[in-house]
């Protein structure tokens, strides 16, 4: 994909001389913003958990909904 980006000439002057405007380094910026993304969501998930006031799961919880997936997967791949 090409990306064009806008940018006032003086932030383009900086990041042009500390390097971050090469593809790889354009990679590499949005690779971290989208993996810390995915952490806030996460955490912001649990936090809605908390306030939700849900007990915990069992180990034995976990493992039955964990077969249930496994076989609904199975099922639908043909194989039972």
């Amino acid at each position: 994909m090409e990306l064009k980006v806008n940018l006032p000439d003086m932030l383009a002057s900086e990041a042009q001389a500390a390097g971050l405007l090469t593809p790889q380094a354009i990679e590499r910026l949005l690779r971290e913003a989208v993996r810390s993304k995915a952490v806030n969501e996460l955490f912001e998930t649990a936090d809605r958990l908390t306030a939700a006031n849900i007990p915990p799961m069992t180990m034995d919880e976990i493992q039955a909904e964990v077969d249930a997936v496994r076989k609904a997967r199975r099922e639908r791949a043909g194989r039972s």
